[in-house]
């Protein structure tokens, strides 16, 4: 197998996996939904926990229509599409599929690669390696920057001024340096108001 073998065209998908579960980070914690996570990344974040997704050609290649009839049966009313980085596949059948079926598209991406797809809910994540494509920026409803270091906080300010006014700004903690840095974020937002905090509030509750 070859990524060759990944219709340009979206009808099929290389699928690490979905579920249907509870939203863990950002603007929409705590509410259902149904989550899709797609192989293939090349932004190589040193600190990703999902790095079981960067390689494409050892997750099935996948019939499209078989995932959203999955998400059908689930009866979740929203889909979560995240990687990996989701974006380096065509996602215009995977949206207008659920779509028609009344499902609301949710994006979570580092914004590296062009849009394709008609979404609800565009979550920005933006990566120091692989910076966004501009035209994402006027797109993205929420910012969520991951802090790993102190030097992420000017990292979010630069990307804070690219995005809408009516984007919502997120600081979170990457999980292995929690317990050091959410005190940093904690005094961060409070001198800077406009930002709010995100926690990986999955991995606290042990679910998917």
């Amino acid at each position: 197998m070859s990524v060759s073998n990944i219709d340009p065209e979206g009808m099929v998908l290389p699928l690490v996996e979905d579920f249907y579960t509870v939203q863990g980070e950002g603007h929409h914690t705590g509410k259902a939904a149904y989550f899709i996570r797609l192989g293939g990344c090349d932004v190589g974040c040193s600190w990703c926990d999902t790095r079981f997704s960067w390689n494409p050609l050892i997750h099935p290649v996948t019939a499209t229509a078989d995932i959203v009839t999955r998400v059908i049966e689930s009866g979740a009313g929203s889909v979560v599409v995240t990687g990996g980085e989701p974006l380096m596949w065509n996602l215009g059948y995977l949206c207008k599929s659920l779509k028609s079926s009344g499902v609301r598209t949710f994006l979570e991406t580092s914004g590296a690669y062009p849009l394709s797809g008609e979404w609800d809910w565009i979550c920005l994540s933006p990566k120091k390696n692989m910076p966004p494509v501009p035209p994402i920026f006027g797109m993205a409803h929420e910012l969520k920057v991951i802090v790993h270091n102190t030097s992420d906080f000017d990292w979010a300010e630069e990307n804070s001024r690219l995005v809408g006014n009516d984007c919502l700004l997120y600081l979170q903690p990457e999980w292995s340096v929690y317990e050091t840095m959410i005190p940093e974020i904690v005094e961060y937002v409070k001198r800077n108001t406009k930002w709010m905090i995100s926690l990986q509030a999955h991995k606290f509750m042990r679910i998917p």
